[in-house]
């Protein structure tokens, strides 16, 4: 990866659409915000969890008033358990980006799902939905014996590419082989052409040294309770499913723990912070991976 960006966003030509990616807390937001205001452009969300409409405050989506300055997009659209998936979110990007270039407008994606961005520029396999059954059968698997059987059961090739320690992935994987009966790098092998291909957008990769980002997840859920994330979990406490996707949310089972009485507040924002830091560790880790040939961005903190 090559450091090109400089703080300045009009070196950014106005004339493409835009990708920002990063992890957790780096400041991808407020940057697609100042790029919209300054340039033209709507926002569009590519994180799997601010789709969500019951954790706006928790899951860190744009504030109102930001929503107020420039337009934005797939936040908050969906209930609570509503399922969702990248192919999911790759169709309803697609639809916009055609939408948008017919009205002479340009998309700004920006979030830190980073299968959501390579699936959006390098193609998505077209694997068949899983099946209500077998969904059920991943999730109890999951709950009761971890993710170690679920692994047991891939095939080395999958097992070599997909992040073992990330559940969403391996409960994806193991779901993909259950129900079709081939791998999922069987499918993704197959994969059709991109929807919006690198060389035609202007992609940013936000990269932060790790100090400096685990002072901001750290001073970041610390505002988070500030601006009511304990009482978005009361108002989620009485339909708490621990299996749902929008319960993925960091900080969600702690906040819900704690409001239980199983734990003090104090314990519940200390887990979330380490809960956070272990996330941006791992996105980090797929950034670098799948990303080098982004440009990266590297802010200027104080």
């Amino acid at each position: 990866m090559t450091t090109v960006i400089s703080q300045d966003i009009r070196a950014i030509p106005a004339d493409q659409p835009v990708l920002i990616a990063g992890p957790t807390a780096s400041g991808k937001s407020a940057l697609a915000l100042d790029i919209a205001a300054a340039q033209g452009g709507v926002v569009i969300n590519a994180d799997a969890l601010q789709v969500y409409d019951n954790w706006r405050v928790l899951s860190a989506r744009p504030s109102p008033q930001d929503e107020a300055i420039v337009q934005h997009m797939l936040y908050g659209h969906l209930g609570r358990d509503a399922p969702y998936s990248v192919g999911h979110w790759l169709r309803e990007v697609d639809d916009l980006i055609a939408t948008l270039s017919q009205q002479g407008q340009r998309p700004i994606i920006v979030g830190g799902t980073g299968l959501y961005f390579t699936a959006l520029t390098q193609g998505l396999a077209e694997i068949p939905a899983t099946p209500a059954d077998i969904r059920a059968r991943a999730d109890a698997l999951r709950m009761t014996q971890g993710l170690d059987p679920m692994i047991a059961d891939l095939d080395p090739q999958t097992r070599d590419k997909i992040d073992l320690q990330n559940p969403m992935r391996v409960q994806r994987a193991w779901e993909v082989q259950a129900s079709t009966g081939r791998s999922i790098t069987w499918w993704q092998a197959r994969t059709p052409a991109p929807k919006l291909p690198l060389d035609q957008c202007f992609p940013i990769l936000f990269d932060l040294e790790k100090d400096v980002l685990d002072q901001r997840i750290a001073q970041r859920f610390s505002q988070m309770i500030d601006l009511g994330a304990l009482d978005e979990a009361a108002e989620n406490l009485p339909t708490w499913d621990p299996t749902a996707l929008s319960s993925k949310t960091i900080g969600a089972p702690e906040l819900i723990a704690h409001l239980r009485g199983e734990i003090s507040l104090e314990q519940a924002c200390d887990l979330a912070t380490i809960a956070t830091r272990q996330f941006a560790k791992r996105q980090r880790t797929w950034f670098r991976s799948k990303m080098r040939n982004w440009s990266v961005y590297r802010p200027n903190y104080k």
